[in-house]
Parts: structure tokens; C-alpha cells; sequence
């Protein structure tokens, strides 16, 4: 129970509280498969796991490798933390066993359940605050990655006569002659042979990049368009005088 901080300093962790962009690609730590037959089955169709092969590329695979070192002292603040927090949450657990050995009232226990739960939130919220600059990185280094997937999709599709490529979860069995994700790979390791791991100054992955710029749009819309400059006052008519 008091252990629940421990291995924050893993990069597990650091992509388990990254963003939502990177957060959803779950299953993009599987090894790519192994290269199928020449061709498929029947001719214009394919199968591919564009996370695997994200995944599986030399450029994503090194990054992994460099952020190990080039963050360390990231790494190292965060367990060094992680364990801060850890000795707090036990203490507050050992009061909880205490006053439940010594049969306090449930009012009194249940304050502690409480007290417990909300450090563990707000520690959860500090160890992801000091890996913020893993995250940054590892979304950066995906970002560059993805912005040459449609070109590797395309490539590989050409190049094995593909003219339909499905996902695997829309596939309830196949043969491995149908299997594209490797081909992808190939073409994403000579489209981007490595990835920068350190993101410029400020920023910030694509969907916060969206996100603040719907939210701009959005507030642009809400502002009353400027009053129309009050037109002059035409001059008036030639009078006659009368006569």
C-alpha cells in the first residue's frame, strides 16, 4: 500500500502520466513483427500496427536509449521524491493502524483514509511535475516520428502493391502474408534515421497546440466586433433663396 510510488522513477511511469497524445498509443512498446512474405495474399490488402511501428523505429528506439542519460537527473529527483513521499504515505498509514488497534471512532478513521488518499494525489501530481521534461521529450520525439508516418505508409503501400491497409484490432484472423508493419518500419528508419530528444524552448505537443489555438478562436468569436466608424452627416442640399 505505502509502496505505490516506487518505480516513478522508470520511464513506464514517465509515458503512463505523459499526455493524452502520447498517453493513447497503449500498445506502441510491442516489438514490430517480423517481416512477412513478399506479398500478400491477395494483392491489395494489408495489415498494420501503426503504433508497433512508431515503436519499433530506430529513431524512437535510440531516443529511449539517449533520454536515460540525457535526463538522469530528472530520473534521480523524481525517485529521490518518489521515496520522500513513500515515508510520508507509510506514516500516514501506521496512524490508521494505530487508531484502528486502538478502536478510535470511524469519524477519526475515516479522516486518516482521507489525509492518506490526498497525499497520494498530490504526490502522484509532484513525481509527474518533475518528469514533465521526460514527457515533453518523449512526445517530441514521437511527434517527429508520426509527422513521417503517412509518408512511410505510402511508401510501403506502393512498394507491395497495397491499395486497402487495415488495423489489427479490425482483423479477427489473418495470414502473416497480409503483415505491413515491418515494411513501415523500413520506411520510417530511412525517412527519419534518428530523432532530437530535446524539445526547443516552450514547447508543447500537438493537441495542447490545438487545444490553445480552438481556445483562442474561440474567445476571438466571443468578442463584439468594433463599432463601425459613424458615418458623416451629408451636407445639405443648394438651398434657394426664395426670389
Amino acid at each position: 500500500m505505502t509502496k505505490i510510488f516506487k518505480a516513478l522513477c522508470g520511464t513506464a511511469i514517465a509515458l503512463a502520466l505523459v499526455s493524452p497524445a502520447v498517453a493513447q498509443k497503449k500498445d506502441k512498446s510491442a516489438p514490430a513483427p517480423v517481416a512477412a512474405v513478399s506479398s500478400p495474399v491477395v494483392p491489395g490488402i494489408g495489415v498494420a500496427n501503426l503504433n508497433a511501428a512508431v515503436a519499433g523505429s530506430n529513431a524512437f528506439q535510440v531516443a529511449g536509449q539517449q533520454r536515460q542519460t540525457t535526463y538522469k537527473a530528472t530520473y534521480d529527483a523524481a525517485q529521490a521524491r518518489a521515496t520522500q513521499i513513500d515515508t510520508e504515505l507509510k506514516a500516514l498509514a501506521d496512524k490508521f493502524n494505530a487508531d484502528k488497534t486502538a478502536k478510535k471512532p470511524d469519524a477519526i478513521l475515516q479522516q486518516s483514509v482521507v489525509a492518506y488518499q490526498q497525499r497520494q494525489e498530490r504526490g502522484k501530481e509532484e513525481i509527474r511535475q518533475i518528469l514533465m521534461p521526460v514527457m515533453l521529450s518523449e512526445a517530441y520525439v514521437e511527434e517527429q516520428i508520426t509527422d513521417k508516418l503517412d509518408q512511410a505508409v505510402q511508401a510501403a503501400m506502393t512498394k507491395r502493391g497495397v491499395s486497402l491497409l487495415l488495423q489489427p484490432d479490425t482483423v479477427i484472423a489473418r495470414a502473416n502474408g497480409y503483415e505491413m508493419t515491418a515494411a513501415i518500419v523500413a520506411e520510417l528508419n530511412a525517412l527519419i534515421p534518428s530523432a532530437n530528444i530535446v524539445p526547443p524552448q516552450g514547447w508543447v505537443p500537438r493537441q495542447v497546440r490545438e487545444q490553445q489555438a480552438a481556445q483562442q478562436q474561440a474567445q476571438q468569436a466571443q468578442q463584439p466586433a468594433a463599432a463601425a466608424p459613424a458615418q458623416a452627416p451629408r451636407p445639405a442640399g443648394p438651398q434657394t433663396d426664395g426670389r
